[in-house]
């Protein structure tokens, strides 16, 4: 038994295969999309892809080290030295410090002063958020050179007022350089985080705060119970940005050893790479990368999936 279209229609394509229209829109948005996907190919994937492929092998030198470099397949066995080397390791755990103190008390920041500019209450809001933002403005060698002056011995006006205190304060010491390197992310950063929350709160619909108020509850109610919850996406991206920018630290550390000399040259995993990278040993500097990325990539997706979870228990 064979079916006809009805006058003054088209015949319905087969099941099965899309229509004329509906191939029409792929082609259309393939065409659209394909500047971005060799872009992305080309200086995304690919840079990745040969990053990994260099970590395989090894560097061979002979002699006095003056002729040509040879390499081999090595397989995992820089992966082995570089989790063996002593320096490295204490390197990715110094910024994992790093990370855990500066990132939670930066974000607390940006969250109380995104809150406050978002207040009723708050004059000149205008003013406030520039000035916030304002540090993010410069740029971050800029600014790591405008710190580096006042914590060097002999320059910083900081050591001169503890020094009319009877207290004798070297800020580049071993024990407070991992202080003033968060000190200087917590200042560059705040206002960038803080502006991101800032635009999720604006997003809140007023109605709800207004009922809350009429309900009886205070301001700091309405920011605990209302606010917080619902720039939970916000914070959550701010955090994850935050780890990420974390593990690639290096322009305050590398400023700030023009002033401080006791900051070793591994004092952080880019740092170490980078080292490798002046050594000539590419494919050792490629392995350290690979395990930076994937430490970065492993903390974020695992403070992604406790949120996800957590989210999922309430």
């Amino acid at each position: 038994m064979t079916t006809t279209a009805a006058p003054g229609k088209a015949a319905a394509p087969p099941r099965g295969r899309p229509s004329r229209h509906a191939r029409r829109r792929t082609r259309t948005a393939v065409l659209f999309l394909a500047p971005f996907a060799v872009l992305f190919a080309g200086m995304y994937l690919a840079p990745i892809a040969y990053t990994v492929y260099q970590s395989l092998f090894e560097q061979h030198r002979s002699g006095l080290g003056l002729g040509a470099p040879t390499k081999s397949f090595a397989g995992l066995a820089n992966y082995t030295r570089a989790l063996g080397d002593e320096g490295f390791r204490a390197s990715l755990l110094r910024v994992l410090l790093i990370g855990v103190v500066q990132v939670p008390l930066m974000l607390g920041l940006s969250l109380a002063l995104a809150l406050l500019l978002d207040a009723k209450q708050t004059l000149f809001k205008r003013f406030f958020r520039l000035a916030y933002f304002l540090p993010y403005a410069l740029p971050g060698v800029i600014g790591a050179i405008m710190w580096s002056f006042l914590v060097a011995p002999g320059l910083s006006p900081i050591t001169a007022a503890a020094e009319h205190l009877g207290l004798h304060l070297n800020l580049t010491s071993d024990g407070l350089l991992g202080p003033v390197i968060g000190n200087m992310l917590t200042w560059g950063w705040t206002g960038y985080n803080m502006l991101i929350i800032y635009s999720a709160l604006q997003s809140i619909p007023p109605e709800i705060s207004e009922a809350a108020t009429m309900d009886g509850c205070s301001a700091l109610g309405i920011a605990w119970r209302i606010k917080i919850p619902m720039v939970r996406p916000a914070l959550v991206l701010t955090t994850v940005f935050s780890i990420i920018g974390t593990a690639q630290l290096y322009n305050e550390p590398s400023i700030l050893h023009n002033v401080a000399p006791n900051l070793s040259s591994d004092y952080t995993p880019i740092f170490a790479a980078y080292n490798a990278v002046n050594a000539g040993n590419f494919p050792y500097a490629a392995t350290q990368s690979v395990i930076l990325a994937l430490l970065a990539l492993v903390l974020s997706f695992g403070f992604l999936k406790l949120v996800q979870r957590k989210g999922e228990a309430l």
